[in-house]
Order: structure tokens, then C-alpha cells, then sequence
């Protein structure tokens, strides 16, 4: 795969206007994005820029972390604080995902989203209020490991990082995850999975799969 230098400026732009003019796949009123990375690889931060560049353009647009869909502890730590397998496979509620974020959007849907359940600070239901986003509007889902589980996204997004620089950004009471992320580079292979691929390994020079 060949990669192109480019601003974070740019990519959001380029990535914006890409959103703008992708049609959902199943027909839905909305649009559904991945912003797939590591924590390591700050995927809110472009998930945030793009929020804000596509409201620049009239297009309604939601955030929503997968941190906030965590299973309670009793769950993701039930083989222990450190375990990858259990990061890997346990520790997000995609089955929540599923339900209370993409069945809304399907054709049809409500538009009615709740952007978070669980508070994995308290280990408890955080009892946000449904946000409704309009006909037109864009999810973003942004946060680590969501590629590979046939969530019905219109355009995916992965900021790939080199083992070294995930090993070296990762803050060392996190490197327990490393040889989750491991699996997840050899069993879902998110950067030929990805429509869209951003090395960022240096955080001040992205590149991407686009167009140079």
C-alpha cells in the first residue's frame, strides 16, 4: 500500500468532502462512520475534527466513543485487570452497539441514538438521554477494535500505528493491550479491511491511501 504525506487539516477536509458525496450502503437516511485506532493513535481527535468539518458543511454529525459502551467489570475483568484476550473479545458491548446506535439508523429507524451506557470509572449506567440525529446527518464511532464485526459502517477509517510507535505512545500501565492489538492486526488486518488508511506513527506528519 502506498501512503502520501498529508496535514491533518487536509485529511479532515479530504475526508469530509469524501463523507459528503458517500451514499449509505443500505439505503439508510443516515451515514455511518469508523474512525478505527488505538487510544495510542487518538482516534477522537479525528473524529472530532471531523464533526466539526462537516457541520462547516450543513451536515449534522455525532460523535460516540466506544469507551462508553464498556460491559461492567464484573464481565471485562473476569479473567483479570491485564488479560489482552479479555480487551480483545470482552471488554466493549457491541451487542449494546448494535442496538441502542446502529438499529436506529437502519432504513427506517428512529434516529434516535444513545451515545453512551456505561460509566467505566463509577461501573455504572450512565442514564445519558437519546440524542436525535436528523436525516442527513453522520455517526461517527470512533475508538479501538471495530473493525471485523460486520457493523454496517458507509466509509471506515483506520489510523494504523507501527507496532514500535503503538509500543512507544502507549502509556506503560496500558501496555498490557499491546498483544491484543497484535491479534487484532493479524487476525482482522484492519488496514486492508479500512476504505481509508492514515499512518500515524509521527502525530505532526500523517500520511494516507489517498490521493497525494
Amino acid at each position: 500500500m502506498r501512503l502520501h504525506p498529508i496535514t491533518w487539516e487536509r485529511l479532515t477536509d479530504a475526508l469530509a468532502e469524501r463523507i459528503a458525496t458517500t451514499p449509505a450502503q443500505d439505503g439508510s437516511a443516515w451515514l455511518r462512520i469508523a474512525v478505527d485506532g488505538a487510544p495510542a493513535a487518538a482516534p477522537e481527535q479525528l473524529a472530532g475534527r471531523l464533526t466539526e468539518a462537516l457541520r462547516l458543511r450543513g451536515r449534522a454529525a455525532l460523535r460516540v466513543d466506544t469507551h462508553g459502551f464498556l460491559r461492567p467489570a464484573s464481565l471485562r475483568l473476569e479473567y483479570g485487570h491485564t488479560d489482552p484476550d479479555a480487551y480483545h473479545d470482552e471488554w466493549f458491548d457491541r451487542r449494546a452497539l448494535w442496538r441502542e446506535v446502529f438499529q436506529p439508523l437502519d432504513p427506517g429507524g428512529t434516529g434516535q441514538i444513545l451515545p453512551d451506557l456505561w460509566d467505566p470509572v463509577a461501573d455504572r449506567a450512565t442514564r445519558s438521554d437519546y440524542v436525535a440525529l436528523p436525516p442527513g446527518g453522520v455517526l461517527l464511532l470512533h475508538g479501538p477494535l471495530l473493525l471485523g464485526h460486520w457493523f454496517p459502517f458507509d466509509l471506515t477509517v483506520h489510523l494504523k500505528l507501527s507496532a514500535a510507535a503503538l509500543a512507544r505512545r502507549t502509556p506503560q500501565e496500558e501496555r498490557w493491550t499491546l498483544p491484543a492489538f497484535a491479534r487484532y492486526e493479524d487476525e482482522t488486518r484492519p488496514a486492508d479491511a479500512a476504505d481509508v488508511v492514515v499512518r500515524a506513527d509521527d502525530p505532526r506528519r500523517p500520511a494516507w491511501n489517498g490521493p497525494a
